[in-house]
């Protein structure tokens, strides 16, 4: 595998298309500088007696999820007034994750958290925490 760009990692919104009954066109969310993602499982223990003292994990159970963290300077796109908007509601869109190899992971997330700061002389920022809700999956 060889390296890839940070920057080529983006993080794109649904259109809400879907909401209609149709496929979602994915807007990049603009002025990002840095995305983070994270999978997480929960695990389901099964040891018992006859474990050997060796905790045992049940393969395929549990609860997974996937964590977005994204941060950078807002810029007033369509995509970003979407996310504001979905935050402001407590509603739930999907997105997209895409990657320099052409890879791309598919689900639709909750805007758990939205901050924005600036600084006197400075550019107005933002980041944004985003938790799946329901299967993410390569598209």
């Amino acid at each position: 595998m060889t390296a890839q760009r940070g920057s080529a990692f983006l993080l794109k919104i649904g259109d809400g298309t879907q909401e209609n009954g149709g496929p979602p066109a994915y807007q990049t969310v603009a002025g990002l500088r840095t995305t983070q993602l994270a999978i997480n499982g929960d695990s389901v223990v099964v040891t018992h007696k006859g474990s050997g003292g060796w905790r045992e994990l049940l393969s395929g159970a549990g609860t997974r999820s996937v964590s977005v963290s994204a941060g950078g300077i807002f810029l007033g796109s369509d995509a970003e007034a979407r996310v504001q908007t979905h935050a402001l509601a407590g509603t739930i869109d999907d997105y997209e994750l895409s990657f320099e190899d052409g890879a791309r992971l598919r689900g639709r997330f909750l805007v758990q958290r939205l901050d924005y700061s600036g600084d006197f002389n400075g550019e107005r920022n933002y980041t944004i925490q985003l938790e799946s809700s329901g299967p993410v999956v390569p598209a």
